[in-house]
């Protein structure tokens, strides 16, 4: 190549590497990030329940009552930090299924087989190593609906603190990668806005999902086994949006 090829070749070159600094000069870049942190789930909620059926709706409410005291002493007894609720009590009539009765006149309403009553109890806690033994306890009364764990409300606050650095670390590295590519130098770049809300739901707002059983009736204190019962963990997550410019 000539000398003169060279030259006009090299001022070719020079035009487009000002054109693209002219270009991307001033330029406002938005820019996703999203952060997580993971951990060992510290607290656990226990749904118990008592259900009776009798002909006789007072009989079936006052075997409800005894039980529902009963479970929630043997709930205590065990574990004494846990806390306790009761609620959903609920009385209905039971109408004979295979023989559905005859229409009758408007005034005239079925007369019911049976009355089914029953109760919940809900456990709160963070006594984890003693959840199995607590809840095999409490089978000898009342029958386990649902368990479900997740991160207290004090853990979680705590890991917000973590997962606002993660996320906001998560930034900075993609701006430096914009940056570079761009052919910029990341000390061009200056965050102009950051908007936590923008971008979506944090998702790790969400109680992890309910390891669901079907409710059995009690079996004899000797036949108890405990059941099997894993805490496991919970992730949350985080995004932000945030508004970058360059020199």
């Amino acid at each position: 190549m000539s000398l003169s090829k060279s030259l006009v070749f090299a001022s070719l070159l020079f035009a487009a590497g000002a054109q693209a600094q002219s270009v991307t000069a001033g330029t406002l870049v938005v820019v996703p990030a999203a952060g997580e942190v993971t951990h060992a789930n510290d607290e656990a909620v226990l749904l118990l329940a008592v259900e009776e059926q009798d002909k006789d709706k007072n009989a079936a409410a006052s075997r409800v009552n005894a039980k529902m005291k009963q479970g929630t002493d043997i709930v205590r007894g065990s574990d004494p930090s846990a806390k306790l609720r009761t609620y959903g009590y609920y009385t209905y009539p039971v109408y004979p299924e295979d023989n559905p009765p005859r229409p009758l006149a408007a005034n005239v309403k079925p007369v019911p087989t049976a009355w089914r009553v029953g109760q919940y109890l809900e456990v709160k806690t963070s006594n984890l190593a003693g959840l199995q033994k607590t809840a095999a306890a409490a089978q000898k009364v009342l029958q386990i609906n649902a368990v479900q764990f997740g991160l207290s409300p004090a853990l979680t606050k705590q890991l917000d603190d973590e997962r606002i650095a993660a996320t906001y670390r998560n930034l900075n590295e993609r701006v430096a990668s914009i940056a570079r590519a761009m052919g910029k130098k990341p000390d061009d770049a200056t965050i102009d806005t950051i908007d936590f809300e923008g971008s979506g739901n944090y998702a790790g707002e969400e109680r992890p999902q309910a390891m669901m059983m079907r409710a059995k009736a009690p079996v004899q204190a000797q036949d108890m086994a405990e059941p099997s019962l894993e805490p496991g963990e919970t992730t949350l997550q985080m995004r932000l949006v945030g508004k970058v410019k360059f020199k």
